[in-house]
């Protein structure tokens, strides 16, 4: 089979501790599981990507503060600031919509 440059990680399969994101520098946080070679729970990972919401979101809304009050922020950095935090929010949502629609289909199954 014919590798593509950078498959590594997709032929060795996924590591969510290997994760390194400048996403997740933005926030103020790193990598779950950066420190251990194991997989990270669902419960574990989700707490993570709540926390990281939730610092991205702080630091929107201390942008946009910034940009109001004229304290030398600018308008692009608010904006992009903005978008993060409103994709991160995204983002947890969808994963917790996936969550709520597996575990409907868990419960909903017969034995």
């Amino acid at each position: 089979m014919v590798g593509l440059p950078g498959s590594s990680a997709v032929m060795n399969g996924w590591n969510a501790g290997k994760v390194e994101d400048a996403f997740l520098s933005d926030a103020g946080a790193t990598a779950p599981g950066s420190s251990q070679g194991t997989g990270v729970p669902f419960a574990g990972m989700f707490q993570s990507m709540m926390q990281q919401t939730s610092a991205l979101d702080k630091k929107a809304s201390q942008a946009v503060t910034g940009l109001l009050n004229g304290s030398g922020v600018e308008v692009h950095d608010a904006l992009i600031a903005t978008q993060k935090a409103d994709m991160a929010f995204e983002l947890a949502l969808q994963v917790r919509n996936k969550a709520v629609g597996a575990y409907q289909q868990m419960m909903s199954m017969q034995f």
